[in-house]
Parts: C-alpha cells; sequence; structure tokens
C-alpha cells in the first residue's frame, strides 16, 4: 500500500520512535505501514489522521489535497 505515512512524519522532523512515544503506535508497525507491508487499522488510521490534522484519505493517497475527503 502506497502511503503518505513516511512523508507527513518527516516534514515533521519526527522519528519514528518519536511518533511512537505520540502515538501509542508501535515502532515495528509504524514501519511496516510506511514500507507498505502492512495496512494500518481503522483505529490507527483515525489516531494518525488526527494526530497529523489530514484527512484518512490523504494518508492512503486516494487524493493530494490533506484536508479533503474524496
Amino acid at each position: 500500500m502506497k502511503n503518505n505515512l513516511r512523508k507527513l512524519r518527516k516534514e515533521r522532523n519526527l522519528t519514528q520512535v518519536a511518533l511512537q512515544m505520540q502515538t501509542g503506535i508501535e515502532q515495528a508497525l509504524l514501519s511496516k505501514y510506511e514500507n507498505g507491508e502492512r495496512i494500518p487499522t481503522t483505529e490507527n488510521l483515525v489516531l494518525l489522521a488526527d494526530y497529523y490534522d489530514v484527512s484518512i484519505d490523504y494518508i492512503l493517497c486516494r487524493t493530494e489535497n490533506p484536508r479533503i475527503n474524496k
């Protein structure tokens, strides 16, 4: 799964460990999400979208605008 999670994290100068501390999502899972090895659960998608203040559709590359739900 292609996603914008790595881009969002790097734009904020966060490490995966720092993101883990902020969200409670394990670093290993964050890595797998960013590499497309796992699809985030609905709960984690909502958590990440809220944390980054973007839409879930943006995280999943369904739109290029972080504020628009497709």
